[in-house]
């Protein structure tokens, strides 16, 4: 029963991001770029694991092209298919060092991959595709977020992005292997 109410929110979430206007998509990242910017957590942290963003979601990359002239450090996803598992790697220069992947996922291209301890990251800035006000997280079903999270020291911080629309007070019962945000920034 819960599997089925979180399919039905996946289903009826990403038809929204699908339709939801370009311009709009831009226009509210912005909004939440400068939420996100302002936050204590962001300004106290050197190294940011952002997320690369795709279908429709919350843009990310202007954000970290933009926390990369701050100095930030900033890290993002590998994903290792087979193992189902993902690592984070340093990047310092979107356009050269990333390549589209499996389901449309940029990541880093083989030799600019730069692993990084889970303990050097100050900050991870995680999709969704579903919040409610408790931080409380619904992702895409594949679980690498939720493994990934499992391993990150207790005290990270971790910001989740969002639409308004992907914020929604009927949320399905959590199950043990779900893991919550510190932080869901919307607009």
């Amino acid at each position: 029963m819960i599997q089925e109410k979180k399919k039905k929110i996946r289903e009826e979430l990403l038809k929204k991001l699908k339709d939801h206007k370009e311009d709009e998509r831009l226009k509210k990242s912005f909004k939440i770029a400068k939420k996100l910017f302002s936050l204590k957590e962001f300004l106290k942290a050197k190294t940011v694991l952002f997320y690369l963003s795709t279908d429709g979601e919350v843009d990310t990359l202007r954000m970290i092209k933009d926390a990369l002239k701050q100095g930030k450090r900033v890290a993002v996803p590998v994903v290792q298919w087979a193992r189902r598992e993902m690592f984070p790697s340093v990047v310092r220069d979107l356009e050269k060092e990333l390549k589209t992947g499996p389901y449309g996922i940029r990541h880093p291209k083989e030799e600019y991959i730069r692993p990084i301890p889970l303990e050097h990251i100050d900050l991870v800035v995680l999709p969704g595709l579903a919040f409610d006000e408790a931080g409380n997280r619904l992702g895409r079903g594949m679980g690498y977020y939720d493994r990934f999270l499992s391993r990150l020291p207790k005290d990270t911080p971790t910001v989740g992005l969002a639409f308004d629309f992907q914020l929604i007070r009927d949320f399905p019962p959590l199950e043990p292997h779900d893991f919550a945000v510190s932080i869901v920034l919307f607009a």
